[in-house]
């Protein structure tokens, strides 16, 4: 049986009171140790803007899609496979903020594959699961490409979620898609969260390791649970961006794997254990693709990669992701 639509009405944290934050690096550039809101501001200002923009247009890294959009934006259209969509509020969203940049695609080219080969294989599903959907790039692509497909998106901070149901009301498409303020890992496992109203970006990486004093309390359920949604037979696919507890999605799933033996693409961060990630997905028969800027590259096992962090898990020859018009090495 499907779920319903699910909505949570958020609760006022104040995220200066926020402890045990455990961020890397990495996540704490997200925000530029705290200068990030008033650069950004700036950059966003019409004449500081239009500099920005000439200047892009000579160096490459400047349209990666991690500077600001204009101000007073409110909307950018996105494009795949012959399909277009919206994304709302480039100010704070990350996803279409980069779209702005890309000209309505991902800036980075294994970005842009790593949408494309979801979409090339939603377009033979039956279910799409958006596992860490933020504000729902690739639920609303999906959503725009096959529109049989029933989806499920799951995101765990509050404003991101309302972000993510904004943008399926604009897109006509919040009928079609199940959104779970809930994140899929260890079940009955409960945490705080906060809203992640405020600041300057919506929050992407918040994840089921960091410890808060406050905020919303959001409960987990597990990956076999969800095939209590799904009628059997179901053709599936999965996205899984949850910002390292990759382990935790893959490990409350081993029946679902079984059962269901999905095509996955999953984020695998540089510090992840692959040979644990190895031992969750070869019982089902998935083999691993790294994917890069111009192709899928199968490997004999999981060694995550500095430079690449998207890998498709599938039980697909390569001759059958050519046939979908994926590139494969």
């Amino acid at each position: 049986m499907r779920s319903e639509l699910s909505f949570v009405a958020p609760v006022s944290t104040d995220l200066s009171r926020m402890r045990g934050w455990g961020v890397d690096l990495r996540r704490q550039r997200q925000s530029w140790f705290g200068l990030k809101r008033f650069a950004k501001g700036f950059l966003s200002l019409g004449v500081p803007h239009a500099v920005l923009r000439f200047l892009a247009r000579f160096v490459p890294v400047l349209r990666s899609g991690r500077l600001p959009a204009p101000a007073d934006l409110e909307e950018v259209e996105g494009r795949v496979a012959g399909a277009t969509f919206v994304m709302l509020d480039p100010a704070r969203c990350e996803n279409a903020k980069q779209l702005y940049w890309g000209h309505g695609r991902r800036p980075m080219a294994e970005d842009r594959l790593a949408l494309d080969t979801v979409v090339a294989l939603a377009r033979q599903a039956d279910v799409f699961l958006d596992i860490g959907a933020y504000t729902g790039l690739f639920t609303l692509a999906v959503s725009a490409v096959a529109p049989a497909v029933q989806v499920h998106a799951f995101e765990i901070v509050p404003a991101v979620a309302d972000a993510l149901v904004a943008n399926l009301v604009r897109n006509r498409v919040d009928l079609r898609v199940a959104v779970h303020r809930e994140g899929v890992g260890e079940d009955g496992k409960t945490m705080r969260v906060p809203t992640g109203e405020g600041g300057s970006a919506l929050p992407s990486f918040f994840s089921s390791r960091m410890r808060f004093d406050e905020g919303d309390l959001v409960s987990f359920r597990s990956l076999d649970s969800v095939a209590e949604m799904l009628p059997d037979g179901d053709r599936v696919v999965i996205k899984i961006d949850v910002e390292g507890t990759e382990d935790a999605v893959l490990g409350s799933g081993q029946a679902f794997l079984e059962s269901f033996r999905p095509d996955i693409l999953c984020e695998v961060l540089p510090e992840a254990d692959g040979a644990f990630l190895d031992a969750l997905i070869t019982p089902p028969g998935l083999r691993p693709f790294l994917v890069t800027a111009s192709k899928l590259e199968e490997r004999p096992r999981i060694e995550p990669d500095a430079e690449h962090r998207d890998w498709l898990f599938t039980a697909k020859e390569p001759e059958e992701l050519r046939a979908l018009g994926l590139p494969i090495g």
